[in-house]
């Protein structure tokens, strides 16, 4: 689903913060693909936390944009993917595929999945992939603050999705925190360090 060069930068970003030690956890993760790279990035001494439904996403609200809610009416596109719908066998195979031996994949909606989520350690990278603003809000409020210091948290939709990119704000701005959203090489990848 993501374009190979989107999924190279992905992968060339989160090898500059290799060095901050943690747990990698991705939230959305569709067929695991992305995960599995991550782990072949960063080695088998991570523990790798996989989220997602596996039921595709959630209805769009206003909130998320008329493009968000005019792209998942639009089920015959060529980018629909079933509503982002995948069997988690998918992500299962890709991990086992991977170096990341140590991985727990969780089905369920974000708002369930994560409420009693505690990763053994620090989280180094958080990678948000919810695509609206109530999955993306959710995430950062359970997630961002068990985020290392020096860590980072890719934000895959900032560009894309209206809700996205406003949860990011909205979150940023109600917690008081002065993190920058940084792009990746003038491309569409966005991350914020973690101060």
């Amino acid at each position: 689903m993501i374009p190979e060069k989107e999924f190279i930068q992905n992968l060339q970003l989160i090898d500059r913060f290799r060095t901050v030690s943690g747990s990698i956890v991705e939230c959305g993760v569709w067929r695991g693909g992305m995960s599995a790279g991550i782990a072949d990035v960063l080695g088998n001494e991570r523990t790798y936390y996989l989220f997602d439904s596996f039921e595709g996403l959630p209805e769009a609200k206003s909130i998320d944009g008329k493009a968000a809610m005019d792209w998942q009416k639009n089920v015959h596109s060529q980018t629909f993917f079933n509503n982002c719908r995948a069997e988690i066998e998918w992500a299962q195979k890709a991990m086992k595929l991977s170096a990341g031996k140590d991985h727990i994949i969780t089905k369920g909606w974000f708002v369930d999945s994560l409420e009693n989520f505690a990763p053994k350690n620090e989280i180094a990278v958080l990678r948000l992939d919810g695509d609206w603003y109530d999955s993306t809000m959710v995430c950062l409020v359970k997630l961002f603050p068990k985020v290392a210091s020096g860590g980072i948290v890719v934000i895959d939709d900032y560009y894309l999705w209206d809700g996205c990119s406003k949860a990011v704000h909205d979150y940023l701005s109600k917690n008081n925190i002065t993190a920058r959203i940084k792009q990746f090489e003038g491309g569409n990848l966005h991350y914020i360090v973690k101060e």
